[in-house]
C-alpha cells in the first residue's frame, strides 16, 4: 500500500484548505514527456542559514503514479540564477521511489545548526542551491546537460521535471517566487501544470523520505493578527511582523496576473493625501489570488508578511481574498517628488504616487533586455563620479553613492527577459523608431505608478503589465525626443572630428575558421562572439546593416578630416592593411559622391605587433591636404597592450604656409581589464589598467613634441578613445603637458555606463591649436540610444529597431572642432599711377 505524506497545515489550515491530497495515482505529472511519472515535490533552499528550520537543504521528489518506479538513469542537476551554461552541479538518482511515495535528497547547508532531516534517501552536497534564484533539472539520464536554454523549456524529453525560482533565468512557464528562511516551495497535489509560479507555494518545509518518515507532527495553525497596511509596513526597512500571520483590508490599485509578478498592490482606503512616517501600501504576492484582484475592488487579505529581498509583502495563499462590500474611500495618488532620501522612499513603498517635478532618462541599456528605464529626478541624466571629481576621494566616494541612491527603475510590471530566446518574439514595451528613449530625455508622467523595491532597486510599476498592446492606456509616461539631425556648425576653415566605428570589419566571420556569433531571433548569425579574430559582422548582410549606419553618420557629421578607431587593420587577415579603411570610404563616396574621401594611407613602417583592430584618417580632398607620410607611434612598451597612435599632418588644401596643423588619433586600453601592478582595478572609479593609460599618455606627449620639432609644425590635436574619464590619471598627464580638453567645453558627453555619462572621448588642443578653435560640438547620436538600436541586435526581438540612419551607429559620440587656420599672405599695396600730363 502506497505510504501519503501528512497534510501540510499552518496558514492554509487557519483559511480552511487543506494544500495537499491524497495522490492521484491514475495522473502522472503533465510536464513528464518521457514517462517517468517523478517530479520534483518541495525545495528547501535556506538549511543552514540563520533562523533556518533545518540545518541542510533539501529536494524532495514525488510518485503520482499507482506504480514503483525506479531511479536508476536520472539525475538531479542544478544551475545558478543567471547562468546559461551547463549545470554546475549533478547528481544521479539511485535505488525507487513507491507508488504515491516520496524521495528525499539531502544538499548542501550554508553551515548555521538547527534541526537534523530525516535519514535522507540520497546525500548530494553539491547540490547547494541559492535561497535568491536558481533551476532545479530533473533530468532523463546522468550526462550533464548541454548549456539548456533560458527562459521556459517545456516538453523537453531529456529532462523530467524542473522547477525555476526567484531570479531565475529557466523556468517552466513562469518562475516561482522564492521561500523566506523558514518556509520551503511545496508543490500543491502533486499536480504539475507546466507552470512553476502557480504548482508551487511557499509553506513550512515537510521532507518526508522513502519510508515516509519526518515532517514531525502538524503544526498549530497560527492566530492571524488584524493590522493595518501602516502598522505591518512600520517605519524601518523591514516589518517588525516578519514571519508572522497578519489581516488587513484595503483596495486594489494594481494588480500583475501576468507577466510573472503573480500579485497586487493594497492600499489603505482614503489614504494619499496626507502622508506619514509609514507607508499605506503593500505588496501582496498571491499566485493563487490575483485574478481576483480586480484594480479599484476593496479586500480583506490574510497571509504572512514577509520581507523579500527589501520589498516588505504579503503572501497569501488561496482562499486568503474576501472582496468586502462596506462602503470605502478610494486612495489617490501622492503627489510628491521622490528624493534619495531611503527614509522617504520606505515611507511610500508599495504606495500610487503622481511623481511630481522634473525626471530625467539616465540609462536605458536594460530597456532592450527587461523593458525598464532608468530615471534620475532633475533635468540632467547622473554623471560618471571621475569626470568631476578625483578618483578615490572622498568627494569621489559621496558622488558614487549620490548617484546610486538618485536612480529609479522605471519598470513594465514584469519579470520577462526579452532577451532570452522564449520572449523574443514579445514586443518590448516602451522603445519604438518614432519615440526613441534617450539618456538625458526629459520624462513626462501621465498615469500613476506604484512606487516598490524589487530587483535590489527602487522602481515605479505601472498599474498592470504593459505591453505594446496596452501601451496606449497603460504606459506611465512619455519621453522627449532629443535627436539633432546634424551637429552644430562648429564654424572654422576645417573641421575635425573624431569618430568610433564600433569593430568596423569588412572581413566578415563566415569567411574565417571557429568563429561563433551572437544570433537574431531564428538563429540566423548577426556578429561575432569569439573563436576568431574579427570582431564585426557575421555575414555580408550585417556588414552591409553596420556599414550603413556608419556612413550615414560620418557624411552627416560633414568633417574634413575624421580621426577613426575601432576599424579593422586588414594586415591580421592576410590582406592589404588598408582593405577595410578603402572599403569604408568607396561606401562613403558612394553616398556622398564619388571623390568627396579619401583615405590616409599605412605609412612604409608599421608595428611587428599589432591588434587586429586600429586607428585611420579619412579627409575631404577639397579642403584639405596631407602633408608627407602619416607616422605611427611604434612604442612595444607602453602600447604592448592597446592600439598604436597615428599622426599625420594636414594643411588647406586652398591655402599657402599658416595653415598646417598635426593631428594624432589614438585609441588607449580600455578599463575592462588589467593585473599587475599599476594596472588591477584600485577601485578608485578608474577601472583595470590605470597605469597602462598613464604609460600611453606619457609616450603620447613625447611623440607629439618630436613631431612638432621634426616637421615644423605648431597646432597639435589629439583625438580620439583615451578610455579615461576627465580627472583620471591619464588625462592629467596630457592637461600639465599643456593640452586643453576642448570637448569639456560643451556640456555633453559621449559615453554611457552603468547609469551616469561621461567622455572616454576627447580631442586635445595645445596652446598653438586651441588659439584656432572655432568652436565644439559633442553630437550625442550613440551613446544616449538604446542598444536595440544597433546593427548587432537586427532581429532580435519581435519590433524591428534597425534603421540605416546615424543613430546608435556606435556606442561612442563623435567630437567636432573647428579651427580657423586661413593664413593668406598679405596683398602688396599698387603703387598710384601718376596721372598723364595733357598734350598740348
Amino acid at each position: 500500500m502506497p505510504v501519503h505524506k501528512r497534510s501540510r497545515m499552518g496558514l492554509a489550515a487557519l483559511l480552511g484548505f487543506a494544500l495537499v491530497a491524497t495522490p492521484l495515482a491514475a495522473a502522472p505529472a503533465i510536464a513528464n514527456t518521457a514517462g517517468t511519472g517523478v517530479v520534483i515535490n518541495e525545495a528547501y533552499l535556506n538549511g543552514g542559514s540563520a533562523g533556518a528550520t533545518y540545518t541542510r537543504k533539501f529536494v524532495e521528489l514525488y510518485n503520482p503514479t499507482d506504480a514503483a518506479i525506479s531511479l536508476s538513469g536520472l539525475s538531479i542537476q542544478y544551475r545558478a540564477a543567471t547562468a546559461t551554461a551547463n549545470p554546475s552541479s549533478n547528481v544521479a538518482l539511485t535505488g525507487s521511489i513507491a507508488a504515491g511515495g516520496y524521495y528525499l535528497i539531502q544538499g548542501g547547508s550554508n553551515n548555521t545548526p538547527s534541526a537534523e532531516l530525516p535519514t535522507p534517501d540520497l546525500v548530494a552536497s553539491a547540490i547547494n542551491v541559492a535561497a535568491g534564484g536558481g533551476t532545479l533539472f530533473l533530468v532523463n539520464g546522468t550526462a550533464t546537460l548541454t548549456a539548456p536554454p533560458t527562459g521556459s523549456i517545456l516538453n523537453d524529453p531529456a529532462i523530467a521535471d524542473l522547477l525555476g525560482y526567484g531570479t531565475s533565468n529557466t523556468f517552466e512557464t513562469t518562475r516561482a517566487t522564492a521561500a523566506s528562511v523558514i518556509l520551503s516551495l511545496n508543490r500543491t497535489n502533486g499536480v504539475d501544470t507546466d507552470v512553476n509560479s502557480a504548482d508551487f507555494t511557499t509553506a513550512a518545509p515537510t521532507p518526508t523520505n522513502a519510508a515516509g518518515t519526518g515532517g514531525g507532527p502538524d503544526p498549530e495553525p497560527p492566530v492571524p493578527t488584524t493590522r493595518t497596511i501602516a502598522e505591518i509596513q512600520g517605519t524601518g526597512a523591514a516589518s517588525a511582523f516578519d514571519g508572522t500571520i497578519a489581516k488587513t483590508s484595503g483596495v486594489v490599485t494594481a494588480s500583475f496576473p501576468t507577466g510573472g509578478y503573480n500579485g497586487y498592490y493594497l492600499q489603505t482606503a482614503g489614504t494619499g493625501t496626507t502622508l506619514g512616517a509609514a507607508s499605506d501600501g503593500i505588496f501582496v504576492y498571491s499566485p493563487a489570488t490575483v485574478a481576483q484582484a480586480t484594480i479599484g475592488s476593496y479586500v480583506g487579505v490574510t497571509g504572512e508578511v514577509d520581507e523579500f529581498f527589501g520589498l516588505t509583502q504579503l503572501s497569501v495563499p488561496a482562499g486568503g481574498l474576501t472582496v468586502l462590500s462596506e462602503p470605502f474611500v478610494a486612495p489617490v495618488p501622492a503627489n510628491v517628488a521622490l528624493t534619495s532620501d531611503a527614509v522617504q522612499r520606505e515611507s511610500l513603498e508599495g504606495m500610487l504616487l503622481a511623481p511630481a517635478g522634473d525626471y530625467t532618462v539616465t540609462d536605458n541599456y536594460d530597456t532592450n533586455f527587461f523593458g525598464s528605464v532608468v530615471l534620475t529626478a532633475g533635468d540632467k541624466p547622473l554623471v560618471q563620479p571621475t569626470s568631476v571629481v578625483e578618483p578615490g576621494s572622498a568627494e569621489y566616494a559621496a558622488m558614487l553613492a549620490a548617484n546610486q541612491a538618485a536612480a529609479v527603475t522605471l519598470d513594465d510590471g514584469s519579470t520577462t527577459n526579452f532577451n532570452s530566446t522564449a520572449n523574443k518574439g514579445i514586443p518590448l514595451p516602451y522603445l519604438s523608431l518614432e519615440n526613441p528613449v534617450r539618456i538625458g530625455a526629459a520624462v513626462t508622467f501621465v498615469t500613476p505608478v506604484v512606487l516598490d523595491y524589487r530587483f535590489s532597486a527602487w522602481s515605479f510599476q505601472p498599474t498592470q503589465q504593459l505591453t505594446v498592446d496596452n501601451a496606449a492606456t497603460v504606459q506611465p509616461a512619455t519621453f522627449e525626443n532629443t535627436r539633432t539631425a546634424a551637429p552644430e556648425n562648429v564654424g572654422g576653415d576645417i573641421t575635425f572630428a573624431t569618430v568610433n566605428v564600433l569593430n568596423y570589419f569588412s572581413t566578415t566571420g563566415d569567411e574565417l575558421i571557429g568563429c561563433t556569433y551572437f544570433s537574431d531571433r531564428t538563429g540566423d548569425p548577426v556578429t561575432v562572439n569569439r573563436g576568431c579574430a574579427a570582431r564585426g559582422a557575421a555575414e555580408e548582410e550585417d556588414l552591409q546593416r553596420q556599414q550603413a549606419k556608419i556612413v550615414t553618420a560620418i557624411n552627416a557629421l560633414d568633417a574634413d578630416v575624421v580621426g577613426l578607431q575601432e576599424i579593422e587593420n586588414s594586415a591580421a587577415f592576410g590582406k592589404n592593411r588598408d582593405q577595410a579603411l578603402s572599403d569604408l570610404t568607396d561606401a562613403l563616396n558612394a553616398a556622398a559622391g564619388a571623390g568627396t574621401w579619401t583615405f590616409v594611407p599605412s605609412p612604409l613602417a608599421v608595428p611587428t605587433d599589432e591588434d587586429v583592430i586600429r586607428t585611420a584618417f579619412i579627409y575631404k580632398r577639397s579642403t584639405v591636404k596631407p602633408i608627407g607620410e602619416s607616422v605611427i607611434l611604434d612604442d612595444q612598451v607602453a602600447f604592448i597592450n592597446a592600439r598604436e597612435p597615428l599622426a599625420q599632418a594636414f594643411r588647406l588644401a586652398t591655402a599657402g604656409g599658416g595653415s598646417e596643423f598635426i593631428a594624432i588619433v589614438n585609441h588607449f586600453k580600455s578599463k575592462g581589464s588589467g593585473t599587475g601592478a599599476g594596472d588591477v582595478d584600485a577601485g578608485d572609479g578608474q577601472g583595470a589598467s590605470n597605469g597602462s593609460r598613464v604609460r600611453q599618455a606619457v609616450s603620447l606627449v613625447d611623440f607629439a613634441e618630436s613631431l612638432k620639432v621634426s616637421t615644423g609644425i605648431e597646432r597639435v590635436l589629439l583625438g580620439g578613445d583615451f578610455n579615461a574619464y576627465l580627472k583620471e590619471d591619464p588625462i592629467d598627464v596630457l592637461i600639465e603637458a599643456g593640452y586643453v580638453d576642448l570637448g569639456s567645453t560643451t556640456g555633453e558627453e559621449t559615453y554611457s555606463f552603468d547609469g551616469a555619462i561621461g567622455s572616454l572621448d576627447h580631442v586635445f588642443a595645445n596652446a598653438e591649436a586651441a588659439a584656432s578653435v572655432t568652436d565644439v560640438d559633442i553630437w550625442n547620436i550613440n551613446s544616449v540610444e538604446s542598444i536595440a538600436l544597433e546593427y548587432s541586435r537586427y532581429n532580435y526581438n519581435a519590433t524591428l529597431f534597425y534603421a540605416p540612419d546615424a543613430f546608435r551607429s556606435s556606442d561612442h559620440d563623435p567630437i567636432l572642432v573647428g579651427l580657423a587656420i586661413d593664413r593668406p599672405k598679405p596683398i602688396k599695396p599698387v603703387k598710384p599711377v601718376k596721372p598723364v600730363k595733357p598734350v598740348k
